[in-house]
């Protein structure tokens, strides 16, 4: 058991700003005057990794059943957290979920905070609909979805564990409202919009030792321009394959543009108790 707390979740639902701090994180420990290299980012794994679970269990994930895999991953949690005295990131896009007896899946005990990104459903649809080669109506169905879950197919072996998502709402509200760890939100309209005092809120939250001259150098260094050119001299391995680009547009509102007035009222119909909660409508 650890004396201390030091593992901070980086949770989201996909495609709501979790990458861009994590290179912004990059920037702000390095000790060089470039920008960190996007394929090289600072230790933030993601938690559903399946090499590494597989390495701490010493078995093979491939033959346990995703509820095995699920009631073994707070134990590699564990384990990974006891590795080190060195505060931790994880990213993740799981919900946060419990198992069959009741403890998270996220064990409360190794746990210092959470970090919670979050961006209007309606700019997420089409964000997550480029990264998925898929088109706008698909993805509506995709955030209307609470059976909705990242690598549950038994006919392929992915290289991360199954990750229960939900729909948008269900899972911006299993992070925000759970009660075990402290939780700080970032809105990502506010990233773009204020990116100086959005990303010094969250690093005062996290107590992290760094001067607001650092957080502004950080962002500089993580604009979106630089990680665009990265990603087009030498690609991204976080990208989906079907994707033209992981870093496009980064736009706030262009739902605006893209979608039908049809799919429009199918989001807000679903989700419009917490879009009105953290000022979307």
């Amino acid at each position: 058991m650890l004396e201390y707390k030091n593992t901070i979740w980086l949770a989201s639902y996909p495609k709501s700003g979790n990458t861009w701090f994590r290179v912004f994180l990059s920037n702000l420990f390095s000790e060089t005057p470039e920008p960190a290299d996007i394929n090289s980012l600072h230790e933030t794994p993601i938690a559903s990794a399946r090499q590494p679970f597989d390495e701490a269990t010493g078995l093979p994930s491939s033959d346990l059943t995703f509820e095995e895999v699920d009631h073994l991953r707070p134990e590699v949690y564990r384990f990974q957290a006891n590795e080190t005295k060195e505060i931790q990131f994880r990213k993740v896009h799981d919900a946060y979920t419990f198992l069959d007896d009741g403890s998270p899946l996220f064990p409360t005990d190794i746990s210092r905070a959470v970090i919670y990104f979050i961006r209007n459903p309606l700019d997420v649809l089409i964000s997550f609909a480029h990264h998925s080669a898929k088109e706008p109506a698909d993805m509506v169905e995709v955030l209307n979805d609470s059976n909705k879950a990242f690598g549950r197919s038994s006919k392929k072996l992915f290289n991360q564990l199954r990750q229960k998502l939900s729909t948008w709402s269900d899972h911006v509200r299993s992070w925000v409202d759970q009660q075990n760890m402290p939780v700080h939100v970032m809105r990502y309209e506010d990233m773009r919009r204020l990116p100086k005092k959005t990303f010094l809120q969250a690093v005062n939250f996290l107590n992290l030792e760094v001067g607001e001259e650092d957080v502004e150098d950080a962002l500089n260094k993580s604009d979106l321009s630089i990680l665009k050119e990265q990603e087009k001299k030498n690609g991204f391995r976080e990208k989906m394959i079907k994707a033209d680009s992981f870093f496009r547009k980064g736009q706030v509102g262009e739902w605006k543009e893209v979608l039908t007035e049809e799919q429009v009222e199918k989001i807000i119909d679903q989700h419009a108790e917490v879009m009105k909660r953290f000022g979307y409508l």
